[in-house]
């Protein structure tokens, strides 16, 4: 034995050897699956049901020959990622046996060749295969564990004539990939024998043991392959993470081995409801029969949804080692692999469908349809915190490896269009208790009534975003409607501050109505709805082509802006500033954090700020005596759909001191700001200064569910009370604070704010870490492709240097850039020329640094191409 396995292990470290390079090219992909081929788990409502008899009985029946020729070569490959128990209890080992004692009984045309080997064992779990001292302590992978390397395999000859095969050899391939000797739950075992191995390294050694075996190869070959966990479905992995939730970026089909013994019912719905709560399809349900008709309730449960099979019941006298029970079990184990093969195709075909049935269905927002064509749709099957599972086109660059559709992962660097901030970990924990919200509550409505996520999620708010400042919640649906609440908010409350609120004084003696504008800036966005669009300049978003009604009800300012420029910050101001600003004030800066600091208040560009918005505001009020700034509304940092463009913090907290010095009432619009996406929990406190009303949506909820809310100050809410419910805010959605929301928004926040569950909080502070890399940045807007860079927070933008059309918001001048990023599993969306990658308040540093190594070597090699083209164009 011992010359054999060191032959085999030769053989794998070559393989090892053979597959880096397609290992650096999908470095960015953890989680990579082909779709060439039906691949299953293979699950249990607890241990010792049978699992591995499932697997074995499903290798019998897809590598069972067909009744005549010719006979496809079939390959099926079973995995075991975690063994406790090894090497007398190994399921790998008994699927090898049981295969091979069966087809050794029959007369078979071809031959069946099956192997079995192990990988990775605990160093007690090694020397009992090798003998004591006879393990390399120099094969150490990880924490404790060996790389074994055991192989045994057995050829079954067939009838072919004279030695000669004429027909193809089918294959039974069995992997075990972690191995511990004690026969107890895998993180007692990991635990004990000194042998720890992650989640992230179970998944990769899997996802390569898939490519292995399934996508490298150079004939035709039927492939099916199952991943048999371990244990129950919630039964701990080595780690210690359930292992419903470990193999959950894979989000591979199921099939569910139930029980069929008493209280099996009860234990195969709730093992079938924990799977499917985690985002896993279940193809059919099988189980063994102990005579107590556990079927007809399961039946009767599951319905049309998942077919339900029972095996025989499994006899006491094992003589014949099986062979008959298999036998029986024929027709069962046929049915269960037609029935996964059937859900395949189905899926497969579903996939490859959705970019055309969606170009001929959808409507999507801010989409010119005629610039997408179907290759440009990405198909998304599931998403495992922030990244999403895609369909991808594979196409490989070795001879070993063939074409093939595969599951593919992507970060998702538009957190979904700002929203997204759950972690895995949290994506789950936001399932659960959404799911047992809507069991609960349903939805009720909100007027005068109270329920407990939503008075937790007042509570959580005004003592966290609010604090200080607020004293009540108006729950709304999304932040567009925030802002419109947010502006009658403000305009009674300017009335109110202003006497203003009796019938007669609202018009002059001529019958001329008073008219209430806003004060906000330049490039901001508040909304698509029509109110919240009045309150922000002309834009690509107001246009005629847009809203024909729009006419800009505000008196919007120009502000002066911030961003990272070949590697110093700096601060550009308008034009108009231009003009008058000292020569010796300067508007560089050594680091970013020194533009946010209170000392810059006395400088003089804080009084050039004042002087050009006072002017502002004078010119307004000498034009027309009805015309009132009614609110100020900003973002308050960062304009997000303007071009994520970072506003002078000096600036805007001058804007604001000046309208509370008038009484005009101050809206932050947060829907984008808030909750860490700057860095902190509300933007507000990087002004040092408190808005009397604030708009919230996108992350409070993880980006799971739509809802809003506007928080006020008591003077807001006072102007609205009277003895007439015709002077109450007269606003409101049948949604309003319901109640999956507020769950979801309760779980998020203190997610969020808790140094347990946020890596990246700060201690005893309101901050998080920097999360990209400060060196990198800099390296970014060194490259002469880049015009400024704006990082922070979970933020990092990248303008690249662009002119005339090929700048502004309907520039397609980075679709390649972002077509190459997308290759490299980074899901990007553009502002025009202005690229941009967020993560979530969660996101490890390691993960970002990746990003953007990324990122810098693409904006890169984007320069260099189109310098190229230029030059060659002259």
């Amino acid at each position: 034995m011992a010359p054999y396995t060191v032959i085999v292990a030769a053989a794998l470290r070559r393989n090892s050897l053979k597959h880096s390079h397609f290992r650096r090219r999908c470095l960015h992909s953890a989680i990579d699956y082909p779709l060439s081929h039906p691949i299953y788990t293979i699950w249990a409502s607890n241990t010792s049901l049978g699992k591995t008899l499932v697997s074995a009985g499903l290798s019998i029946s897809f590598l069972s020959p067909s009744p005549s020729p010719p006979f496809p070569k079939r390959r099926f490959v079973y995995l075991k990622p975690i063994q406790t128990g090894f090497p007398h209890d190994s399921d790998s080992a008994f699927l090898y046996r049981k295969f091979c004692q069966l087809y050794a009984s029959k007369s078979l045309p071809f031959s069946v060749f099956a192997s079995n080997s192990v990988f990775r064992a605990s160093l007690p779990a090694a020397n009992e295969v090798l003998g004591n001292g006879s393990v390399d302590d120099g094969v150490e992978v990880g924490f404790g564990l060996k790389n074994l390397h055991w192989y045994e395999e057995r050829k079954l000859q067939g009838t072919e004539s004279n030695g000669v095969e004429h027909f193809p050899v089918s294959e039974a391939i069995c992997k075990t990939l972690h191995a511990w000797k004690e026969a107890v739950s895998p993180h007692l075992a990991a635990e004990r024998e000194g042998a720890m191995v992650s989640d992230s390294e179970v998944l990769d050694l899997l996802r390569r043991c898939l490519e292995t075996d399934t996508v490298e190869t150079t004939e035709e070959v039927e492939v099916m392959s199952v991943i048999e966990t371990a244990g129950g479905v919630a039964s701990p992995g080595p780690s210690g993470s359930l292992q419903c939730d470990l193999y959950r970026p894979f989000r591979l089909p199921g099939i569910l081995v139930g029980d069929g013994r008493l209280g099996g019912i009860s234990g195969t719905i709730s093992a079938y409801e924990s799977l499917t709560l985690r985002g896993y399809d279940i193809a059919a349900v099988v189980f063994e029969d102990h005579g107590l008709m556990n079927e007809v309730p399961l039946l009767s449960y599951f319905r049309n949804r998942v077919p339900v099979l029972v095996l025989p019941s499994i006899p006491k006298d094992m003589s014949d080692d099986l062979i008959s029970w298999f036998n029986k079990s024929k027709t069962v184990f046929t049915s269960l692999k037609e029935i996964m093969l059937s859900t395949f195709q189905e899926r497969t075909k579903r996939l490859h469908e959705m970019p055309k049935k969606s170009c001929d269905a959808f409507w999507w927002p801010f989409t010119q349809h005629k610039l997408v064509s179907e290759e440009k749709v990405t198909v998304i099957d599931s998403r495992s915190g922030e990244n999403f599972a895609v369909l991808k086109a594979y196409f490989a660059h070795m001879d070993l490896f063939q074409s093939s559709d595969m599951i593919s992962e992507q970060f998702d660097a538009c957190a979904s269009w700002w929203t997204q901030g759950p972690d895995a970990n949290l994506q789950i924990e936001l399932a659960k208790d959404m799911g047992y919200t809507a069991a609960r509550y349903g939805h009720v409505m909100f007027p005068e009534n109270v329920y407990e996520p939503a008075l937790k999620l007042a509570e959580l708010l005004l003592e966290g975003v609010g604090k200080g400042w607020a004293s009540r919640v108006y729950y709304s649906d999304n932040g567009s409607t925030a802002v419109e609440i947010a502006l009658k908010m403000a305009f009674r409350k300017f009335l109110s501050n202003h006497e203003m609120l009796s019938d007669n004084v609202s018009s002059d003696e001529n019958g001329n109505c008073m008219d209430l504008k806003v004060l906000a800036l330049k490039g901001s966005y508040h909304g698509d709805t029509l109110g919240a669009m009045e309150a922000q300049a002309p834009s690509s978003y107001t246009g005629f082509l847009q809203q024909p009604w729009y006419t800009g009800r505000g008196l919007f300012l120009d502000p002066p802006t911030v961003a990272l420029y070949n590697g110093t910050w700096k601060v550009s101001l308008p034009q108009k500033m231009q003009s008058v600003i000292s020569g010796c004030e300067s508007l560089s800066f050594s680091s970013r954090d020194e533009i946010f600091k209170r000392s810059r208040d006395g400088s003089g560009l804080a009084s050039l700020y004042t002087s050009s918005i006072l002017q502002e505001l004078e010119l307004l009020s000498d034009s027309n005596a009805l015309s009132h700034i009614g609110a100020l509304i900003v973002e308050p940092v960062v304009q997000g759909a303007g071009g994520m463009q970072m506003i002078d913090p000096l600036y805007q907290r001058t804007l604001v001191m000046e309208c509370k010095h008038r009484k005009i009432p101050v809206i932050f619009d947060e829907v984008f700001t808030g909750f860490w996406r700057l860095g902190r929990e509300t933007a507000a406190e990087m002004l040092y200064c408190e808005p009397d009303i604030s708009c919230f949506a996108k992350l409070m909820t993880g980006g799971i569910i739509p809802l809003a809310a506007t928080l006020a100050c008591e003077d807001t809410f006072e102007a609205f009370t009277g003895d007439s419910k015709l002077k109450a805010l007269l606003h409101g959605h049948s949604y309003s604070a319901h109640a999956m929301g507020c769950a979801a928004a309760v779980k998020s926040i203190q997610w969020f704010k808790d140094c347990n569950t946020n890596i990246n909080l700060i201690p005893e502070s309101r901050l998080l870490q920097e999360v990209w890399d400060a060196e990198l940045v800099v390296r970014i807007s060194l490259l002469p492709a880049v015009h400024r860079v704006v990082s922070l927070g979970t933020l990092c933008a990248i303008e690249i240097q662009a002119e005339g059309s090929n700048a502004g918001y309907a520039s397609t001048y980075a679709s390649s850039l972002l077509q190459t990023l997308r290759a490299d599993g980074i899901y990007m969306r553009p502002l025009g020329n202005v690229v941009y990658l967020m993560c979530g308040p969660c996101t490890p540093r390691d993960t970002c640094r990746h990003l953007l190594d990324k990122v810098y070597s693409r904006i890169r090699e984007f320069g260099q191409q189109k310098e190229d083209h230029q030059a060659s164009s002259a």
